[in-house]
């Protein structure tokens, strides 16, 4: 008995006893990763182009980086956009914090999202599975149009 405990006392010593514990790296403080290009998810319709946003998708503070696809149809410039997420949980957590963000934001029972006004700009905006996802432009049924569109292609 004595001598186990000897032995876990010189462990336990010998564990505490040599290089210090490990810090962080330069290379772990730098910044995340940057997000993966959604831009097989968007509709190609009237697309002009795409483009990954490292963070701050839209400008927004709140908001990490994503993929954001550029549309024109009829003379009128849109956006759609795609933050993918850990989990649902968090792709809905941040539909909450946009939620917050736009003036007189109606639900949409429909699509389980909100649209409302961000600044002068109409958003339209719904979480599916990991991903933040909405429409940037367009009145509400224009948009709930394209949205549905979109939300069928992502998996």
């Amino acid at each position: 008995m004595k001598l186990a405990l000897i032995v876990i006392i010189l462990t336990a010593g010998l564990n505490n006893c040599g290089t210090p514990p490990p810090t962080k790296s330069a290379e772990s403080e730098a910044a995340p990763a940057p997000p993966k290009d959604e831009t097989a998810l968007f509709p190609l319709a009237a697309q002009t182009g795409t483009h990954v946003v490292a963070n701050h998708l839209l400008g927004k503070p709140f908001l990490p980086g994503g993929t954001v696809a550029d549309y024109k149809l009829d003379g009128t410039s849109y956006q759609l956009f795609a933050i993918r997420m850990l989990t649902g949980d968090r792709a809905a957590f941040l539909l909450l914090d946009f939620k917050k963000n736009l003036t007189n934001p109606k639900y949409l029972p429909h699509m389980g999202g909100y649209f409302g006004m961000d600044g002068a700009q109409p958003l339209y905006v719904f979480a599916k599975k990991d991903i933040l996802a909405g429409v940037a432009g367009l009145d509400q049924a224009r948009a709930d149009a394209i949205a549905r569109v979109f939300a069928a292609k992502i998996h």
